[in-house]
């Protein structure tokens, strides 16, 4: 059985076709980066399939079922741009709202959800900042905590758009660290990431994207001087060469 699974997926921004013929299957135990150029669609991509924007046509499975049958097994992490860091709550308030799907909404968190929260901030070395304003945190500090959000929830796939974009050093260490983690505990990962510097060390699996599939499978096989070349338009020196 297949995590995730798209066919003939095509979707729009107003009347601007973003996405055309995306075809691919995730199976389970996977890093996945999915790369490509600006504008290829990478982020459009996550949202069509967790039914955050609309799609025109195609088809969407994750687990062989419908995402709104699956939302609990899947987590995600949104690039860091589009969350209102200004909102008043602190970090261990973010992290508990990733058991809402185990509390239940109208209800209210006992312990036994906040000690789950905080091993989260503590796994993600952001205990000691558990009750400070989301606001007052750094971009690496804050990106950790929405990481511990999704990780509170024990999902079976985590999707994350570009949660590597504007960290520290230790911060990329402690998430790439974190990621490869739950791959050997069995789970599926797909990264939206933009250094292609990085891609072999990070990922065994790569989806090379420009608004359609260029390649997807095995790092070794796809992230190749000519795949990269056909998605990025032969307009990159090829890393490998230096």
């Amino acid at each position: 059985m297949s995590v995730l699974k798209v066919e003939d997926l095509f979707a729009a921004y107003r009347k601007t076709r973003v996405l055309h013929d995306v075809n691919f299957e995730v199976q389970p135990g996977t890093l996945t980066g999915i790369v490509g150029p600006n504008g290829a669609g990478k982020s459009t991509l996550l949202k069509v399939i967790l039914e955050l924007h609309p799609k025109l046509s195609g088809s969407v499975s994750f687990f062989d079922t419908s995402y709104a049958k699956v939302k609990t097994r899947v987590g995600y992490v949104p690039q860091r741009g589009s969350v209102d860091w200004d909102f008043p709550t602190n970090a261990l308030d973010v992290v508990t709202m990733g058991l809402y799907g185990q509390v239940g909404w109208l209800k209210w968190p006992n312990r036994r959800h906040k000690e789950k929260a905080l091993a989260a901030l503590e796994k993600m070395g952001m205990a000691a900042f558990a009750d400070r304003q989301i606001s007052q945190l750094s971009g690496g500090q804050q990106q950790r905590v929405f990481l511990a959000r999704a990780l509170v929830q024990d999902a079976d796939l985590y999707v994350m758009d570009e949660p590597l974009a504007g960290v520290d050093a230790a911060t990329e260490r402690a998430i790439m660290t974190t990621l490869k983690e739950l791959k050997s505990a069995g789970k599926t990962v797909m990264v939206v990431h933009h250094d292609l510097q990085t891609v072999d060390d990070y990922f065994d699996h790569v989806l090379l994207l420009n608004k359609t599939v260029v390649a997807h499978g095995r790092t070794q096989d796809v992230f190749t001087k000519e795949n990269v070349y056909r998605a990025y338009g032969g307009t990159l020196r090829w890393m490998k060469e230096a």
